[in-house]
């Protein structure tokens, strides 16, 4: 694995392999990330027929994830998760440039 790679973990690539079988012409799920939310940054999920030109493509199984060459900038290294719990369902990015994030899961600082 290098430093800068984003991995996807087996959970995270069976939900996504779902969500987009379900979804007519949709192929993958992007990930980006924003400025704004509690923490400075937050991560965004669309669902996208096909990549850009510079999108990381990661695939695991029957599932793909998208990640744009900005993103990856403060995503590198991270995983995508998938967990599901008393507290619900939700994709988690397990993120080592992050210093602070808040409740909610999707934001954060670097």
């Amino acid at each position: 694995m290098t430093e800068n790679s984003v991995t996807l973990s087996e959970s995270a690539a069976r939900r996504i392999a779902e969500i987009v079988s379900a979804e007519a012409g949709k192929q993958a799920l992007r990930v980006s990330v924003e400025g704004g939310g509690c923490s400075g940054f937050s991560y965004k999920f669309d669902l996208v027929d096909s990549p850009a030109e510079d999108d990381l493509v990661i695939s695991r199984g029957d599932a793909k994830v998208l990640i744009d060459s900005l993103s990856l900038v403060y995503m590198a290294g991270s995983e995508i998760d998938f967990v599901d719990n008393l507290l619900g369902q939700s994709f988690q990015i397990k993120n080592p440039n992050a210093v602070a994030s808040c409740g909610c899961g999707t934001s954060f600082s670097i």
